[in-house]
């Protein structure tokens, strides 16, 4: 088993890519090399940079990935909102995803800061 595995906010990130995916579905073709691409990068990297900080990594450089991966939380919140503003999605598919964006970039920004603060317990 690999440590990412054990992650509640990767199994998180993992939950908002079936969502996405959910989503995306409802887009009009037009979008498919578009706004759905971009959607489905961006929600893939939120979990991919967890998974691939978490593995053998110091403590800043974990830290690094799990900022990526807040970053990537925001790009897709970015693009939900293109989203609703092209009405291609539904206000409620907008909040869940939003809502679900929300609880992770909390939880990724809390797990950053406990990394970041064994780094600064970790120095002489």
């Amino acid at each position: 088993m690999f440590k990412f595995e054990n992650l509640e906010v990767w199994k998180k990130s993992i939950d908002l890519v079936i969502k996405i995916d959910d989503v995306v579905k409802k887009f009009p073709k037009g979008e498919i090399y578009i706004l759905t691409s971009q959607i489905k990068r961006a929600g893939d990297s939120i979990s991919l940079n967890i998974a691939e900080g978490s593995q053998g990594q110091t403590n800043p450089e974990f830290s690094r990935f799990l900022s990526y991966s807040m970053r990537s939380c925001i790009e897709v919140v970015g693009c939900i909102y293109i989203a609703k503003a092209r009405k291609i999605i539904t206000e409620e598919d907008f909040k869940n995803i939003y809502d679900d964006c929300e609880t992770l970039v909390k939880i990724i920004q809390s797990l950053r800061n406990k990394v970041s603060q064994k780094t600064m317990d970790d120095r002489p």
